[in-house]
């Protein structure tokens, strides 16, 4: 007795104080992930760096300009002997000199090789998009996961916490019963052991419920002691057509999307090998100038120079031993393969939409007989519990009311929360998660 007791006093304690929680709507959930989550931060970063891979100035479009500078000095000492014998000596021969230089060089032709190397750039930074679409998705589709196993949890809880009472009420009335000699001490053990149960699985809800609130946290990447209370409505959307859902797919999904890039590259690696067969045409430019100060024992005082200087050069690898035609050949086999693949995964797709579509469709057919089961079970208790009261049938058969209620309530939130994340994965399948407002 003043072991339940203790037990009713905490968990009244712990639920006062969960109901001052603050709402996490499932909006809010979503702009958290978007905003925090650890894995969607890594690929944002990711994409800037696709996207400065894919800048003008990665390209070779733009000229190289390059400039030096040096000064220099020289002390020389010498001695000379002419041919009659007389010996001609330099002491202490002082030059200096500084010189400076600019150089400009152009790529003006290269058979069109960076043009099509910058499409590439420009297509696997919409693949990086791709990929950051898909963690997204995933990420949202693990919100959605976890948020829904929360609102079940929290309708558990609820429910137990009222099984509990109930429980509660049962062993008060066959307690005063016992006392009365109305029954026997093995009712009231029986309500007891009731009881007991009761609060045990309620106290075993509550660490589940907090440890999935904990896992959600990490997802939304907020702080992982944080504590909230979420909705438990669930809206189902209307006119889903399987037709509808199978074309969009095809259109929108991102696994087919990043096929479809995937296919663009092969082609531009095509192109960008052909550029082999061509020459290349650059253009060269240069300015610079050299002044020498030279002491009395040079002949002149001071040297300046100064040049400009402009060409173009043309270099054509006429045979490369094959090298070129290999790798055209091998790129166009490899864009082969990348349509091969973009067909099977076409295929893979619709066979994940009919299985979910399968899925979805008994989820929502068992979300309706729980539903019906629930309201039956509901009448049952209600009349059970009336029979009760009247002493019209016995505290055991009121006990198996009481559970046949409590497993059908159990077993209605799991459907309804099943079949809500099936729909959600359809949603994922066909492209429309980030466009469906929930």
């Amino acid at each position: 007795m003043k072991l339940y007791k203790f037990l009713l006093i905490l968990l009244l304690s712990v639920f006062l104080k969960s109901n001052s929680q603050e709402i996490l709507t499932k909006d809010k959930a979503i702009n958290l992930a978007l905003d925090h989550n650890y894995g969607i931060k890594i690929a944002n970063n990711k994409t800037e760096i696709a996207k400065n891979n894919a800048s003008l100035y990665n390209t070779k479009y733009l000229p190289t300009i390059s400039a030096s500078t040096g000064i220099n000095y020289g002390n020389n000492y010498s001695d000379n002997t002419l041919q009659n014998g007389t010996i001609i000596s330099t002491d202490n021969a002082e030059q200096n000199n500084y010189n400076a230089s600019i150089a400009l060089k152009y790529t003006l032709f290269d058979g069109f090789g960076r043009l099509y190397n910058y499409k590439r750039l420009k297509e696997s930074h919409q693949i990086s998009e791709l990929d950051v679409r898909g963690i997204i998705e995933n990420t949202i589709l693990n919100v959605f996961t976890k948020y829904f196993e929360i609102a079940r949890l929290t309708q558990n809880e609820i429910t137990l916490k009222q099984s509990l009472e109930i429980s509660k009420q049962r062993l008060k009335r066959v307690s005063y019963s016992f006392e009365y000699g109305q029954n026997t001490k093995l009712e009231v053990l029986n309500a007891e052991v009731d009881v007991n149960n009761d609060s045990i699985s309620y106290i075993n809800i509550k660490r589940q419920l907090a440890n999935a609130k904990r896992d959600l946290n990490l997802i939304l990447g907020t702080d992982i002691t944080a504590t909230f209370n979420v909705e438990t409505n669930v809206l189902f959307l209307e006119n889903l057509l399987l037709d509808d859902i199978l074309n969009e797919s095809i259109l929108n999904n991102v696994n087919i999307l990043k096929a479809e890039s995937n296919i663009a590259l092969g082609n531009y690696d095509i192109k960008i090998n052909n550029a082999g067969w061509f020459p290349t045409i650059n253009l060269n430019s240069s300015y610079g100038f050299t002044n020498f100060n030279n002491d009395i024992t040079y002949l002149y005082d001071q040297q300046k120079s100064k040049n400009i200087s402009a060409g173009l050069s043309l270099s054509w690898n006429i045979f490369d031993s094959g090298t070129t035609k290999t790798r055209v050949q091998n790129a166009k086999i490899s864009l082969e393969n990348l349509s091969i693949l973009r067909e099977e995964l076409i295929q893979e797709l619709k066979r994940n939409v009919l299985n979910a579509w399968e899925i979805y469709q008994n989820n929502l057919f068992i979300f309706n007989a729980e539903e019906t089961n629930l309201n039956t079970n509901k009448r049952n208790f209600e009349r059970s519990q009336e029979f009760y009261k009247l002493g019209q049938i016995t505290s055991i058969q009121f006990r198996q009311a009481q559970v046949n209620l409590l497993n059908a309530e159990n077993n209605f939130n799991k459907a309804k929360f099943e079949a809500k994340i099936a729909e959600i994965i359809l949603l994922q399948l066909s492209g429309k998660l980030l466009y469906i407002s929930f």
